[in-house]
């Protein structure tokens, strides 16, 4: 898989002009060297005339690979229109593979007949929006259970099986779990990285033509997904009340989260509250990053922080159009700590390893990673020349942490003092080899 890149939208202008000059050289309009075509996005008209380029996410296409080799059934989960699709298809261009969308009406993969469809498959076998028939878990753990294995299969969802009405199906033993998302900055051109904050990482709010383009394809990606997604999930939430909730959440990004106060804002309890972040959460919208807890005999915040994890979409629900709307608002020092500590959870590859840290008398770490021993601390800072703070000072100590970094927007990473670092985010890549994580 070395090499082979992963397809993802373009302006169509750069496809016809790529085609144009392949014909010119007497190659047929199928045949456009790194252009292909898929399924047409079906939030907004504007991306109809798009198709494909090719733009590599090596990282991702060796994990789900050797995801293969090691389980009989590989999840890939992640939000609508964050490369699933086109992921998969990458993997199985290379090996013998059978294909079912399950939101096509015409699929022949029906709950009555799916072990008569699926059991004399050999090599792999991708079913796409497995959230749509969550009848279907019981059977893939009896066909995973074969010996010899014939088929292995990639499931993509864009909802988490916790979420989806019908699953009770365990697959201990049998399903290793990945999770995706949109682009990341090691993924995309680093001068690019205002375009990939203020749009966000889905493949084609960060690729439209224009910012406006791409605030109304955001504008319409909330809409399909309060309107048409959590319905199909079998939840009873009416969208208004939803993106409501939402949107008071994104006015709280990066803060603790605190359900009394949610439940009295919106005018409901706290039980709807916190049923209403589970959604959020179980589509991979929203972040919880729990705290870290340890007897330190201080008094420490025990509630979680809740983070919108696409800095696009929390800058449609702050109604930050453009790039003066971000750096102009009151959370522009929020929107930067979630989008780059969303940066470092997925590069660093510590979804499971990251907690923040904070004590009732102000002290409080942004991000802690634990692996093993080793504790690696990270703040977030929109500065240019950020600098040692006293709750830095403290954290250092009370978690005795090996490294602590400040992440900023700056072109220069550099020492600060004894064990703390001031790092260019776009500098992550050093820290992850240099400290052999991810």
């Amino acid at each position: 898989m070395k090499g082979k890149p992963v397809a993802v939208l373009v302006d169509a202008v750069e496809y016809d002009r790529h085609r144009i000059a392949s014909s010119r050289r007497g190659r047929s309009n199928r045949d456009c060297g790194s252009f292909t075509t898929l399924k047409r996005p079906p939030q907004t008209e504007y991306f109809q005339c798009c198709l494909i380029r090719l733009v590599e996410r090596r990282d991702l296409l060796t994990s789900v690979t050797r995801a293969l080799d090691r389980a009989p059934i590989v999840l890939l989960m992640g939000p609508r229109q964050c490369g699933k699709t086109t992921v998969a298809r990458q993997i199985a261009a290379s090996r013998r593979s059978t294909w079912f969308d399950l939101e096509d009406p015409e699929v022949a993969l029906r709950q009555e007949a799916a072990k008569q469809v699926l059991a004399p498959l050999r090599g792999l076998v991708v079913i796409d929006e497995c959230q749509r028939q969550p009848a279907l878990f019981p059977l893939l753990r009896v066909l995973a259970d074969r010996r010899p294995r014939p088929a292995r299969f990639l499931i993509l969802g864009s909802a988490s099986p916790d979420l989806v009405r019908g699953v009770s199906e365990t697959l201990a033993g049998r399903v290793a779990r990945l999770e995706m998302g949109g682009f990341v900055l090691s993924e995309v051109d680093t001068r690019r990285r205002d375009d990939l904050w203020l749009r966000g990482g889905l493949p084609p709010s960060f690729l439209a033509r224009t910012d406006a383009d791409s605030f109304a394809w955001r504008a319409d990606f909330v809409t399909t997904f309060l309107e048409r997604d959590v319905p199909q999930l079998g939840i009873r939430v009416p969208a208004p009340a939803l993106r409501r909730f939402w949107t008071m959440l994104a006015h709280l990004h990066g803060q603790v989260w605190n359900a009394a106060e949610l439940a009295r804002a919106l005018g409901t309890g706290e039980a709807a509250a916190r049923h209403h972040l589970d959604i959020l959460v179980g589509a991979f919208l929203v972040r919880v990053l729990p705290p870290w807890f340890e007897n330190l005999g201080k008094r420490l915040v025990k509630a979680a922080k809740v983070y919108v994890r696409d800095s696009g979409l929390l800058h449609y629900l702050l109604g930050a159009r453009r790039r003066l709307d971000l750096y102009s608002h009151p959370k522009l020092g929020a929107s930067w700590e979630g989008f780059a500590l969303e940066q470092v959870v997925r590069r660093l590859d510590a979804e499971r390893d990251a907690y923040f840290y904070a004590t009732h008398g102000g002290a409080e770490l942004d991000l802690l990673i634990v692996r093993g021993r080793r504790r690696l601390g990270f703040e977030f800072k929109h500065a240019d020349l950020p600098d040692v703070t006293r709750s830095m000072h403290v954290a250092l100590a009370d978690l005795r942490l090996e490294h602590l970094f400040v992440v900023h927007p700056g072109e220069r990473s550099h020492g600060l003092r004894e064990r703390v670092s001031a790092l260019a985010l776009r500098d992550l890549d050093t820290v992850r080899r240099e400290w052999k994580l991810g």
